[in-house]
């Protein structure tokens, strides 16, 4: 049966209509969220009871509990939901029967981000690999060795090298450190470590940092790079711990030359936290080379440990800024440049090219996305492309470019300055009504006003559960509807929010 192998014995599912059921939310499961991240958090599940409107559900360990019970439950809820109109909350327990050894070591696991299951869907990342709890029931220890780290690198694009990165002044800076690391300190003498990358979504910092990869692997096949992102560098460490090889992991991992992570704001727990520090110490003390990226500066990463922010922060700090009108341009040229290799017929005129430029200034991700639209457009209906025809292909991309993004850290200023309170005090664990409120209503506006998810929220205000970010969510709602001072009060903020 799925699973037994790393949750020992699983209990008989319920029989009848409750079996039944359960057996179609299965499925829909796995139709939803894939094989690979079904096996890995659902395969041990089993329904326990339905009563009450109430469906209690066991797994075989506290960690795994923690994660579905942050993560899944909205989508269990729904699901069951769809099959009972009668079911109105979903319970997580864990199984009284005695459990492995191996499962006392998940149990020790930190809770991890949703997204370790599976990159962004955004940022593209190569075949996407999965880490299986499944192979973490390894009953002998698995020496971590340097090879065997090498080989569960995050996967590199091939296309994201130096040469196709497109300069300009937003990114110059950073692009030229890049040069100079994948070529080596011999080159030019001048070093610097860590080398810290930050900027928003789509501005090319995974780009950079693959690319650095990419270069020093094919002029420098010599020296050990290793790339990963945060979510695996975490995954790792956790299947080290469940094969009993977590001081092999640290070793090998310390034997790499040039190491890169990226996305470290997604980087929670202490013990990991820790590991890292360790780990980005030894490099560093050791004269190896390390590169993090992240979507904004270290003293802004209010998740990690106060240490692990403060070693960041040592090296040279290199931001990657939005892309002003000739760098816009020039990513546009560069994108229609590759997509005539494959259709040579493939034309933009260029008041097409001026609209793509004119109104989306965002995210170079944005600016390739929409040419690959006209692209997709035009082979597919043979309509030539117009500017008629951009303004309705593009139409839903501009319009979610239009809006400027507010940060949650924007969101904490704001709302602390607005209330006389410090942001500290936003963040941290003082329940007093002045404290209180204005926390509250910072939460509401960062759901209401950034695409971040509540688990997200609630760890950018402190570590909080993604229940106490909904609670807070919904009492503000409530109260605005009816509370006409309120209601001014929220639209003030958003107001200072906007300029």
């Amino acid at each position: 049966m799925a699973g037994t192998e790393l949750y020992g014995s699983e209990q008989e599912p319920a029989r009848g209509g409750d079996g039944d059921a359960w057996a179609r939310v299965r499925s829909r499961l796995k139709a939803e969220l894939g094989d690979e991240v079904f096996s890995c958090w659902f395969a041990g599940m089993n329904l326990e009871a339905i009563e009450n409107g109430t469906v209690t559900q066991s797994v075989p360990s506290r960690f795994l509990k923690s994660w579905i019970s942050t993560y899944y439950r909205d989508k269990l809820t729904a699901l069951w939901q769809a099959e009972s109109g009668q079911v109105r909350k979903i319970e997580v327990v864990v199984r009284t029967a005695a459990r492995s050894r191996t499962d006392a070591v998940v149990e020790a696991a930190p809770k991890l981000p949703l997204r370790a299951v599976s990159p962004r869907a955004d940022e593209p990342r190569g075949e996407a690999k999965v880490i299986r709890p499944a192979s973490f029931a390894a009953a002998a220890p698995a020496p971590a060795t340097t090879s065997a780290i090498e080989d569960a690198a995050s996967p590199l694009d091939s296309r994201f090298t130096l040469g196709t990165f497109v300069e300009g002044a937003s990114n110059r800076f950073a692009l030229a450190a890049a040069r100079q690391l994948a070529e080596g300190p011999r080159a030019s003498g001048v070093s610097f470590n860590p080398l810290f990358v930050h900027a928003a979504v789509g501005l090319g910092k995974t780009h950079l940092l693959q690319a650095i990869a990419n270069e020093i692997r094919e002029k420098r096949p010599e020296v050990k790079v290793l790339y990963l992102t945060a979510e695996q560098f975490m995954y790792r460490f956790v299947q080290a711990l469940q094969s009993n090889s977590a001081i092999a992991f640290k070793d090998a991992l310390r034997g790499i030359d040039v190491l890169l992570i990226d996305d470290v704001q997604f980087l929670h727990g202490k013990q990991l936290q820790q590991e890292f520090c360790h780990t980005v110490n030894s490099l560093i003390d050791g004269a190896r080379q390390v590169v993090v990226a992240a979507d904004r500066p270290p003293i802004e990463l209010e998740t990690l440990d106060e240490r692990v922010r403060s070693r960041l922060a040592g090296g040279l700090l290199v931001e990657i800024g939005a892309p002003d009108a000739a760098l816009r341009r020039a990513i546009v040229e560069r994108r229609i440049e590759i997509a005539r290799l494959q259709h040579p017929n493939f034309t933009v005129p260029e008041e097409v090219s001026d609209y793509i430029v004119r109104n989306i200034a965002t995210s170079g991700r944005d600016l390739e996305g929409a040419v690959t639209r006209l692209l997709g457009h035009n082979q597919l209906t043979g309509a030539p492309i117009s500017l008629a025809m951009a303004e309705v292909t593009l139409k839903d991309l501009i319009r979610g470019t239009d809006q400027r993004k507010v940060k949650i850290e924007d969101i904490q200023r704001v709302v602390a300055k607005h209330y006389n309170v410090s942001k500290q005090d936003l963040l941290s664990s003082r329940r007093t009504r002045s404290i209180v409120w204005p926390r509250q209503i910072a939460m509401f506006l960062a759901k209401t006003l950034t695409l971040r998810s509540l688990p997200e929220i609630g760890r950018r205000f402190g570590g909080r559960d993604h229940t106490t970010v909904l609670h807070a969510v919904r009492k503000v709602e409530g109260l605005v509807a009816t509370d006409e001072a309120l209601a001014q009060d929220i639209e003030i903020l958003r107001r200072m929010l906007d300029n």
